[in-house]
């Protein structure tokens, strides 16, 4: 077998599907996902089958509901697990990690979902793919499309980070702006998808490119010795990413890849300007309420009407974690502070799960005994903008010793002070 896929199940009502291109049910219209021969993986996956695949995350090919044999990867994944001491000293996380999605080929997970769905693409043979974004995805679908020789069209909401919009026509790809809010344009690709035969990655390709997320947490628990963590950040945008990883840790233990059954506390993160998830969960509601107009400087999770953020609020109430959100100011700071602690400059989004790990460890959420894994999903060169002056030059001088030791007078060594030898 080149694939353990069994077909499509939904999530509602379990009603069956062929492997097709199709993401809702005919009976309820609940959305669909993979379904696979778990025993059929387990006969067949081993740690060391794992070990021995390729260094992406391909790797978990079986898990996967795409031909390996034809994959299209750039190298996606397998992305560092940084255990970080600094920053986890600062907010009294002893076992706190992050798990680094800047590396990816286009510096986000979206690299990940996008491997998935194009290559399924190109199994079911297409030759145009498309997608809605709000930027890590078009830069993805763009760059993917350009290696395997397919054609892409990919729609934004006006006024994207300019480095988005540069990073995704810079492939050849048709770039479309829509004058609208990602919710307008991701309407209109699910009107489209119906008119062009085109596979657009989050419409009629969804249930296959949302498991590419899973890798995210395949490949935390591979990192940690074959173990699940205690408790996990995951930014919210649709929900796919969070439900995904939750899903990912219980079907590592369903293969045989993990020997405990996991009990992992997932908690979600939002922009304060756009958080339906974590409103709801701060309000007690069983559902999720729709933001018209998102405001936040986190762009990339600015998604008003989350297609899975149902699924995620449940996720998060089932495994005891929690939901918050954070302001505008507190990304910034969040940036800043993983940047001078770790390292690692993330984009507005990995701002947005910093300030809520800070958030929930100093309310006592997050336990100072837990193995926490923070997810950065995205880069900070791609939102440049959001930033605006917070980081800038210490100091514009003339070339001269004397303008240094004016500009900088608490720097200056002490007299008679040696240099390092």
């Amino acid at each position: 077998m080149t694939t353990f896929l069994e077909g499509l199940r939904c999530r509602e009502c379990g009603a069956t599907y062929p492997a097709e291109a199709r993401s809702a049910c005919d009976e309820c219209f609940g959305p669909l996902e993979p379904a696979y021969d778990y025993g059929a993986i387990a006969s067949a996956v081993t740690h060391e089958t794992v070990a021995a695949g390729p260094p992406s995350l391909w790797r978990y090919a079986p898990l996967l509901p795409a031909d390996a044999a034809a994959r299209i990867d750039l190298g996606d994944g397998f992305t560092p697990l940084r255990r970080a001491h600094r920053l986890g000293a600062e907010l009294g996380l002893p076992e706190l990690w992050i798990k680094d999605e800047t590396r990816n080929p286009t510096h986000s997970f979206k690299d990940r979902v996008v491997s998935v769905a194009l290559s399924k693409a190109r199994e079911f043979g297409y030759d145009t793919v498309a997608c809605a974004s709000t930027g890590n995805l078009a830069h993805a679908v763009a760059a993917h499309a350009a290696a395997a020789g397919l054609e892409a069209v990919t729609f934004v909401p006006a006024a994207l980070e300019s480095g988005k919009l540069a990073a995704a026509a810079v492939y050849g790809s048709t770039l479309v702006e829509v004058d609208g809010t990602y919710d307008d344009v991701n309407r209109l690709c699910a009107e489209a998808a119906g008119e062009y035969p085109w596979a657009f990655v989050n419409v009629n390709l969804r249930p296959y490119y949302a498991e590419g997320s899973k890798t995210i947490a395949f490949e935390t628990a591979e990192q940690l010795g074959w173990r699940a963590p205690d408790h996990v950040v995951v930014p919210i945008a649709s929900g796919a990413l969070l439900t995904r990883v939750a899903t990912a840790f219980r079907e590592l233990h369903a293969v045989g890849l993990l020997d405990e059954e996991p009990h992992v506390r997932v908690s979600g993160a939002q922009g304060a300007g756009c958080a339906p998830v974590a409103d709801a969960f701060a309000g007690g509601a069983e559902d999720v309420f729709p933001v018209r107009y998102p405001e936040t400087v986190a762009k990339s999770l600015a998604i008003g009407d989350p297609a899975d953020g149902m699924y995620a609020l449940r996720e998060i109430h089932s495994s005891g974690g929690a939901a918050a959100a954070a302001t505008d100011e507190q990304i910034v700071e969040a940036v800043g502070l993983l940047a001078r602690t770790e390292g690692i400059f993330a984009e507005a989004a990995g701002g947005v799960t910093i300030a809520v790990l800070a958030q929930l460890a100093a309310s006592g959420v997050i336990r100072p005994e837990e193995t926490v894994v923070a997810y950065v999903t995205g880069m900070g060169l791609k939102t440049l903008e959001a930033f605006g002056d917070r980081f800038r030059p210490a100091a514009t001088i003339q070339p001269k010793l004397e303008a240094l030791a004016e500009a900088l007078p608490g720097l200056r060594p002490d007299d008679g002070a040696g240099g390092g030898a």
